[in-house]
């Protein structure tokens, strides 16, 4: 005879804990929302807003281009430019740093979280800090937005580059080693084949972040098309705005477009 043994029911989870983080959650919302002052709105808002809808419905297409060279167009390659050069000083330059802090590629975990407290350390940093640092160190221009965005962008495409290194199979690399292969050519052949794809499928990913980033460097005069975009902001210029967040709104979809199907055929 087989004997039946009755399913033993499972231990009904707690709801102590969820209501904890339920709590939490709300008491965090309301300090949050506390400490913002609300000073109302300001008799003129409706007609201020009727002005920038009216402004931004009829945009400035004598802008798109100019023959002074001061347009549309050209702060969008302006603004591509500097995202293009940006995504190339950080895609080369945080490779050791993927190296670096990467579990197995060094022996002692204190080399690999030395190399992830540097990438977290140059994360911390924004866009906008270190474009006002280096816009006091060389001056307003797209200069000094390429600086801040090659080196803002190593602490995330470093991240990226190190878990896609650690991820890898390390049969081919433990193969080259017993046949007597040195350390080049174990990266040359066994590590560089595995993590590449993934490597440029991360720098199209950065780089479109990048286009959305020096379009706002602008705004404080690192270059590109936000240095136009905040003077028809300041002087109420609302069909040049219409305009330009047309064409920065164009740009972006289509890179995004492009990175997406190259991306898909990488990986």
């Amino acid at each position: 005879m087989i004997a039946h043994t009755k399913a033993i029911p499972k231990p009904k989870k707690s709801n102590l804990y969820r209501w904890i983080i339920v709590v939490a959650l709300a008491a965090i919302y309301i300090w949050a929302f506390s400490g913002m002052q609300i000073g109302g709105i300001k008799p003129t808002a409706g007609q201020i807003t009727k002005s920038i809808l009216s402004g931004i419905s009829h945009p400035d297409w004598e802008y798109v281009s100019q023959p002074d060279g001061e347009d549309l167009l050209h702060g969008l390659v302006d603004t591509l430019a500097i995202a293009v050069l940006g995504t190339f000083i950080s895609a080369i330059l945080c490779v050791p740093f993927a190296f670096w802090s990467a579990k197995n590629m060094s022996r002692k975990k204190t080399i690999s979280g030395s190399g992830k407290f540097m990438l977290s350390f140059i994360r911390t940093f924004p866009e906008l800090v270190m474009a006002l640092m280096f816009i006091k160190a060389v001056g307003p221009g797209s200069f000094a937005g390429v600086l801040a965005l090659g080196l803002h962008s190593i602490g995330m495409l470093g991240k990226l580059y190190a878990e896609s290194i650690e991820n890898m199979d390390l049969g081919p690399t433990e193969a080259l080693v017993a046949t007597g292969a040195n350390r080049f050519q174990v990266l040359w052949y066994a590590v560089l084949p595995q993590v590449l794809p993934d490597f440029l499928s991360y720098t199209l990913y950065r780089f479109e972040i990048n286009v959305r980033s020096a379009a706002i460097l602008g705004v404080i005069g690192a270059g590109g098309i936000g240095t136009p975009l905040i003077f028809a902001l300041s002087s109420r210029n609302w069909p040049r705005v219409g305009v330009i967040l047309l064409g920065i709104i164009v740009m972006v979809t289509l890179i995004d477009f492009i990175s997406g199907r190259i991306r898909k055929k990488i990986v």
